[in-house]
């Protein structure tokens, strides 16, 4: 099978599997997003694979979803919509939150590899693996508060790093480094940025020697200990307050079609405008 999106890369026993549009810092496409569920149910379908690395291309792991690229937008012409809020919830619903819940259960370990940005989507993404191995250059980021959102789609943050932390970090849409993310948890180590693909890669080969059962019966009673606690119920309900937000964000013109014609910079200045006029 080949991908437009992805690499496709065996080391024995694990599989790498890389985001592949270092031009647009790897932003999640409808069809990246689409051959990555594919490619992860391929090495679930694969008796020899027995890790998963997820991966991106150049100088960052993912700068969140695809606002508009040329590739975006031909792909939104050939694969419009349906007309009106059920179909964005149901689009947000099939190509965001379902997608993570089923990275999320994978039965088979995955680590994130992440360096440069890792925000929004990039942050869901990583989110979703059992472990994150980071480049001291690596930042971190919900920053859709900023936009007039709640977060993203597949909210794990208040799990991730703590309800404080993560009240803190969606209410200031600051960026939070890899050493802060190793610190409250998000991270499972920091590593220097020349040495983050041998470093993830020998991880995983040692994880690799394991026997496949027992590696997967080991990650069912973490996540079904985590369901019990009420992580799945969270994210499905997290994700209705995300879908409470469109409305107003497209009163805002950050979201919705007339959102698309502006970079995500203006997004920002949009919005920033409407608040500093309601100010005064």
């Amino acid at each position: 099978m080949t991908y437009t999106t992805l690499l496709w890369e065996r080391f024995g026993p694990v599989l790498r599997i890389t985001a592949n549009r270092p031009e647009v810092l790897n932003a999640q496409s409808r069809m990246l997003l689409t051959e990555l569920d594919a490619a992860l149910q391929r090495a679930v379908d694969d008796a020899d694979v027995k890790v998963v690395i997820i991966a991106g291309a150049g100088k960052h792991f993912s700068a969140g979803h695809d606002l508009g690229s040329p590739q975006e937008m031909e792909d939104q012409k050939r694969h419009p919509v349906a007309p009106g809020f059920e179909g964005e919830y149901r689009r947000l619903s099939e190509l965001y939150l379902e997608t993570c819940l089923r990275w999320r259960d994978v039965p088979k370990p995955t680590i994130a590899q992440v360096q440069g940005y890792c925000i929004m989507g990039g942050l869901m993404l990583a989110s979703c693996c059992d472990l994150i191995i980071a480049a001291d250059d690596a930042l971190f980021a919900d920053r859709a508060v900023r936009w007039g959102g709640a977060h993203v789609q597949y909210f794990s943050m208040p799990w991730d790093l703590g309800p404080r932390k993560a009240k803190e970090y969606l209410f200031t849409g600051e960026f939070f480094t890899a050493a802060q993310a190793e610190a409250m948890g998000l991270v499972n180590r920091v590593v220097p940025r020349a040495a983050l693909e041998a470093q993830t890669l020998e991880l995983a080969q040692r994880i690799a020697v394991n026997d496949a059962y027992a590696l997967r019966m080991a990650k069912r009673s973490v996540n079904e200990t985590l369901d019990a606690q009420g992580q799945r119920a969270a994210l499905e309900n997290a994700f209705k307050n995300y879908m409470l937000t469109i409305p107003t964000r497209i009163e805002h013109g950050t979201y919705g079609t007339a959102a698309r014609e502006r970079s995500p910079k203006e997004r920002f200045a949009v919005l920033n405008r409407k608040l500093g006029a309601a100010d005064t």
